[in-house]
């Protein structure tokens, strides 16, 4: 009998039997490694019992606790260990205030000694040395049955960092845009009233300001995409006129120097709802994208058709990408351009893909050059 061997073109790709698996699982559970494999993750770990006191601690809790041997920790409930200001307003302790309600880890750890397993986020204060000091947690509780008693391993990731970065970048994006605007309708005021003359130059800034105001709404946009807070604003738009703009916008951009736009001339022109505004910074992108890739004096078409019930916008250039860049392209940090510029074609699929519905592809070949195609739902 032949065995097949599966394909695979790097890493090998056999699997063992459910029953080798089960057989490890078994071993593993009753070996004395349980505690080293708690130990050597990132996340920190707790192993509670019924009455959600610690029966085990891994090492890394030292960073949030500050003690050094974690066996000091035995007996604690979670807000105990961590100094919770409220962990002590009632005598049984942590979970047992009014403030306890609220608190993510409770609930969590309350969930998973009922059979549940479920992530919740813990924000707590606690006093260090007599200061005070704000905590955000990324909390995950599962049950655990081991000898016939029930347990939860707590587990626990400190995003303190992206909660203040979150806080930072709204306070940093209303405060650029307010001033941004402001600096655009100066210039438009300024524009009507200047002498003939300058009113070119006064355009022109305009015109520059305006992109950066979208640049700017831009990664606003990116940042919400990745944290599921973008708000989707769906309305009827104009297919072909969404090319046009696209273009326009960017005739005058100085990466667009030297190089043609082309509208292909026979773009759909088709009215189909969607939201118009993420679907034209979408297409911006990736204009732009084509535009760095073209050699001065190339041109980049770009266009959109009609295929049932999908509709095609798509943006071509004659270049080719490299193999090894079409394997990375939509990779978040990846970038042809240097450190730190790797968020192009990955917003294009983020924002595409989450936000509206469809799904995006690309070819590029030596016959064909490069083209990316953003597919919708004709709605």
């Amino acid at each position: 009998m032949s065995i097949q061997i599966p394909i695979t073109e790097f890493a090998p790709a056999e699997r063992v039997s459910i029953e080798v698996i089960q057989r490890q699982a078994a071993a593993v559970m009753d070996s004395p490694l349980r505690p080293a494999a708690a130990n050597s993750t990132m996340q920190l770990v707790f192993i509670l019992n019924e009455q959600r006191q610690i029966v085990f601690a891994s090492q890394n809790w030292e960073k949030l606790t500050g003690v050094k041997d974690c066996n000091c920790l035995l007996g604690q409930r979670p807000g105990e260990a961590l100094q919770c200001i409220h962990a002590h307003e009632k005598e049984a302790g942590c979970g047992t205030a009014e403030h306890c309600r609220e608190c993510g880890a409770i609930r969590a750890i309350l969930k998973s000694l009922s059979g549940t397993a479920t992530f919740e986020e813990c924000r707590l204060t606690r006093l260090i040395h007599c200061n005070s000091e704000s905590l955000d947690l990324l909390v995950y509780a599962a049950p655990f049955m081991h000898n016939n008693e029930v347990y939860s391993i707590f587990s626990a990731t400190d995003i303190s960092h992206q909660k203040r970065r979150r806080a930072l970048e709204r306070i940093f994006f209303h405060d650029i845009i307010n001033s941004a605007g402001g600096l655009e309708g100066l210039a438009e005021v300024l524009e009507e009233s200047a002498p003939h003359e300058l009113r070119g130059d006064l355009s022109l800034l305009k015109a520059g300001l305006h992109s950066m105001m979208e640049e700017i709404l831009t990664q606003k946009d990116l940042a919400a995409a990745e944290n599921s807070e973008l708000e989707v604003h769906l309305q009827p738009c104009s297919s072909r006129q969404l090319v046009e703009r696209s273009l326009a916008t960017l005739q005058y951009h100085p990466v667009a120097e030297g190089r043609n736009l082309i509208l292909h001339p026979r773009s759909a022109s088709v009215s189909f709802v969607t939201d118009g505004t993420l679907l034209k910074r979408i297409l911006e992108n990736l204009i732009k994208n084509a535009l760095e890739a073209t050699p001065m004096g190339s041109a980049i078409t770009a266009g959109c058709d009609i295929d049932g019930q999908e509709i095609h916008f798509w943006v071509a250039n004659t270049g080719v990408m490299p193999r090894e860049v079409q394997l990375q392209i939509f990779e978040r940090s990846y970038s042809t351009k240097g450190e730190g510029r790797g968020l192009g074609t990955y917003s294009v699929k983020l924002l595409t893909e989450k936000y509206l519905k469809g799904h995006v592809s690309f070819i590029s070949t030596v016959h064909d050059g490069t083209r990316f195609t953003v597919t919708l739902p004709l709605l």
